[in-house]
């Protein structure tokens, strides 16, 4: 990988941050435990050299002062300003400078780490890992005032959160919050560090995969009730961010959830890779079948981050398979029930509160929970494209470089097999494989008949 001129910005950005962090850390050392060690003047007076250059780092701080700016009073501005790029700092030194904290292993009277320093060990890592306490006893230390103060800086409202930045991880049950592990987030750990937008991969811990695809509009073809349907989620799409921010009707949008029901193979996943290439933006898709887990509460920590991530990207999320985790719940006989309507619960109550747009796809909406139903703005239904369907998306499927034999009547095929566009596709890939194979680009009668006897074993019936 070959840096840009941002990232090698970037790179001295954050070596300049670290050689700040690392004389503040120092200093503070030199006023041991003494209850007024820390005033918000000493934090002035230690402030970092602003630099000018096009880091990303610079921008980020940037963002974050225009966002203080409405939330802290004059005379707190700067203050909280410096303390906010002093916690963002401190995350990032286990990525880029863990040496700098090796300062934190020094031991007590009792031959232990001292308790307000805070601080976890990796399971690898040898280093010090920061947790907020850590972040408290650099700004704050004994001095209460300071520490109620700043601690807003790890609340959900604050920028941080809100944007992915850096949160603090939970701790265990019943452990003090500040105890949580101080972690930024993989997409500006790698922005930050590389000036490259991250992407993440489908993982046990991120089950969901990005789609995409070439095709356009022209080529998905359905039934006209169908298209009729599709074309008011397309205005819905259109009009999404201007409804979000409008003054009255951004008051009243939770966010759009559109339900796709039908027949496999009948267009339900183009479509939705279409919808987010026509607004541009990223599609992920969920299939709820593969990840819905045996083990108690996998499920919801499974989907919890591609909820939160989706909040923060504007990604469009794509269930598939839904009724795997939507689908009528029981009446909680036994254990296993009772925890399959949890994860139903769970994924209501994700769904209600997401703000952004949720797209699912299931093969048969009867299998679906009502209260989950209830839940989108609209519905289309994709049904076995009719004979005229059909035969268009026979045309469109046989085109050069594959030439039919005269004898091969499209218009009879579309009348007399109820065949989706995933069948025809697969009918035609078999007749290609058999051109080529015998070295020429002409589909034979006997090539058509052997694949629509294929397909139609596939679906247990006999041509």
């Amino acid at each position: 990988m070959f840096y840009n001129e941002t990232a090698t910005e970037n790179a001295y950005m954050l070596q300049h941050e670290c050689a700040w962090l690392e004389n503040f850390i120092l200093k503070r050392a030199e006023f041991g435990k003494t209850n007024n060690f820390l005033t918000q003047q000493f934090l002035l007076e230690n402030k970092p050299d602003n630099d000018n250059n096009h880091a990303i780092f610079n921008k980020l701080l940037a963002d974050i002062g225009q966002e203080s700016i409405s939330k802290y009073s004059a005379d707190d501005l700067e203050i909280m300003l410096l303390a906010q790029r002093l916690v963002l700092a401190l995350a990032l030194m286990p990525f880029v400078y863990p040496q700098i904290l090796d300062i934190f292993f020094y031991l007590n009277t009792h031959n232990r780490i001292f308790t307000e320093f805070g601080g976890i060990a990796g399971t690898h890592h040898k280093g010090f890992l920061p947790t907020g306490e850590t972040a408290m006893y650099l700004l704050a230390g004994t001095n209460l005032e300071l520490r109620f103060k700043f601690q807003q800086i790890f609340s959900h409202p604050h920028f941080f959160y809100r944007k992915n930045i850096l949160k603090l991880e939970t701790p265990p049950s019943n452990e003090p919050k500040l105890s949580g592990q101080l972690l930024i987030s993989e997409e500006y750990l790698q922005l930050l560090t590389t000036s490259e937008a991250y992407e993440p991969q489908f993982s046990s811990d991120f089950p969901a995969t990005r789609i995409e695809t070439k095709m356009n509009w022209e080529d998905l073809v359905l039934n006209h009730n169908t298209v009729q349907d599709l074309n008011e989620v397309r205005a819905w799409l259109r009009q999404y961010k201007q409804m979000m921010t409008h003054p009255v009707f951004g008051k009243e949008s939770a966010g759009y959830k559109c339900l796709f029901h039908g027949e496999p193979g009948t267009g339900k996943t183009l479509s939705v890779k279409l919808l987010g290439k026509e607004i541009g933006t990223e599609v992920y898709r969920i299939d709820l079948s593969k990840i819905v887990s045996k083990y108690i509460g996998e499920t919801e920590k499974n989907l919890y981050k591609i909820f939160e991530m989706a909040k923060h990207r504007d990604w469009i999320l794509f269930f598939d398979e839904g009724d795997a985790l939507f689908g009528k719940r029981s009446d909680a006989k036994s254990s296993n029930d009772r925890y399959a309507n949890q994860e139903t619960a769970f994924l209501l109550q994700k769904m209600e509160e997401h703000t952004g747009i949720l797209l699912l796809a299931t093969n048969i909406r009867a299998n679906l929970d009502k209260a989950f139903l209830r839940r989108f703005q609209s519905e289309v239904y994709f049904g076995i494209p009719d004979e005229n369907a059909r035969l268009t998306l026979w045309q469109k499927a046989f085109v050069e470089p594959l030439i039919l034999e005269k004898s091969i009547d499209l218009q009879e095929f579309s009348r007399k097999f109820n065949f989706t566009g995933a069948n025809i596709q697969n009918i035609k890939q078999q007749c290609a494989v058999m051109a080529l194979d015998r070295g020429d680009n002409i589909v034979t009668q006997e090539d058509f008949q052997d694949a629509i006897r294929k397909q139609l074993q596939k679906d247990g019936k006999t041509l």
